[in-house]
């Protein structure tokens, strides 16, 4: 059995649009991908850490503990040996009390692919590859997160690219989300029911070719 962890956010974890419910794990993307890796005859288990808010490296001046950063490591070594991270974050780093560009959350990201890597594994447990997943485009946020968002479309524009180019200088694989899937019309950040099947579909024909037979 090999274990695959999800490092990711509300995009992930299934947070139903301009609710606070959450989608069933056969519905969230993760569990998807999981149900089709098994009908390729893969023998994984999908471990999901998704945190509503969660950044790449930066706090949230109003929720503790956002900072994707911390504790990375240590889920590292608590789930180890991993067959792979899976780490798709940046959304929330273009919240409305952030300045960022796409620039910065690429840096974080490239930070969080540094911190899979030097994590403190037991002897001899392999060093997990990483695929870093570049969340949909945002659109301009609606509902009850827009003030949350303000402004977040059109810092985070150029992030797919940004993080094409840090993966390569890390030598490590990437995948566009928006490549298959778009943000929900009802508020413009997360993803619908419909697009959690489809980029769990496409993420589990990408995961197959990066598993070890």
């Amino acid at each position: 059995m090999q274990q695959i962890l999800v490092y990711s956010d509300s995009l992930s974890w299934g947070i139903i649009p301009d609710t606070r419910q959450r989608l069933s794990f056969d519905q969230r993307w993760p569990g998807v991908m999981e149900s089709a890796l098994h009908q390729r005859n893969q023998q994984v288990r999908v471990i999901e850490d998704c945190l509503n808010g969660r950044r790449t490296v930066f706090e949230d001046p109003y929720k503790p503990g956002r900072n994707g950063l911390h504790g990375l490591a240590q889920r590292i070594e608590i789930h180890s040996p991993l067959a792979l991270v899976i780490l798709m974050l940046g959304s929330n780093d273009f919240q409305s009390m952030h300045a960022h560009t796409a620039w910065h959350a690429a840096q974080g990201m490239a930070c969080l692919i540094q911190a899979v890597r030097q994590a403190p594994i037991e002897p001899g447990m392999p060093i997990p590859p990483v695929l870093v997943v570049a969340p949909p485009a945002l659109q301009t946020a609606k509902g009850s997160i827009a003030p949350k968002f303000v402004g977040a479309a059109e810092k985070s524009v150029g992030l797919a690219a940004a993080y094409s180019a840090v993966c390569q200088q890390a030598q490590c694989a990437f995948f566009d989300a928006s490549s298959v899937v778009h943000t929900s019309a009802i508020d413009g950040i997360h993803l619908d029911a419909d697009q959690h099947r489809l980029l769990g579909q496409a993420l589990a024909a990408h995961v197959y070719a990066l598993l070890p037979n």
